[in-house]
């Protein structure tokens, strides 16, 4: 996924100001809902600094918002937004949070296995703010600048498929042979 195309701290925060009064929604996936009783249990600054497979060193931040479904619903209707401001007030207090970084959301129940999604888009539909979760996958940094994997004096890349490799069986008439050696295929 494109780093570009990715929300943003300051622009998720600021999109919960514009609307204190909604409630807030998590989509997970289609028709899929985070329960009404949902918690927000932390918040995460993780900063990353990584070397991709061709060589070049990546940095950046993410902060990630932890959601938690209790075992017994506790509420018919999630949060306002204006609470789950409260708890980003709260946590601000004790660990300014980066506005360039990267927002996730980590959440997972006994039907979806605990993940980091990225918001999406966040839709007002009534009364509610709606945050439609998209999944996080893998890539390759390399790749995605248009080079390859692997220092640059090999012509090889980690990225395309491997070549088979020559069968190292083979077979041996055990009867011509005199004695048993190392090497010759008789042990």
């Amino acid at each position: 996924m494109n780093s570009k195309e990715l929300m943003t701290w300051g622009d998720f925060k600021s999109q919960l100001t514009r609307n204190v009064e909604a409630i807030l929604q998590f989509q997970y996936a289609e028709d899929k809902w985070v329960d009404a009783s949902y918690h927000i249990t932390e918040i995460k600054q993780a900063p990353i600094t990584s070397v991709d497979c061709g060589g070049v060193m990546n940095a950046w931040t993410e902060i990630i918002v932890q959601l938690w479904e209790p075992a017994s619903d506790g509420s018919e209707r999630a949060m306002k937004v204006g609470k789950a401001l409260s708890i980003i007030e709260l946590v601000e207090k004790s660990l300014p949070l980066n506005p360039g970084g990267i927002v996730k959301i980590e959440f997972g129940n006994s039907e979806f296995d605990t993940r980091q999604l990225f918001p999406g888009n966040l839709i007002l539909k009534g009364e509610n703010l709606v945050v439609d979760l998209i999944p996080d996958a893998t890539q390759c940094k390399a790749i995605g600048r248009g080079g390859s994997c692997g220092p640059k004096d090999q012509n090889e890349t980690c990225c395309v498929p491997a070549q088979e490799e020559e069968s190292q069986n083979r077979m041996v008439n055990l009867a011509t042979i005199q004695s048993c050696t190392p090497g010759s295929g008789c042990c």
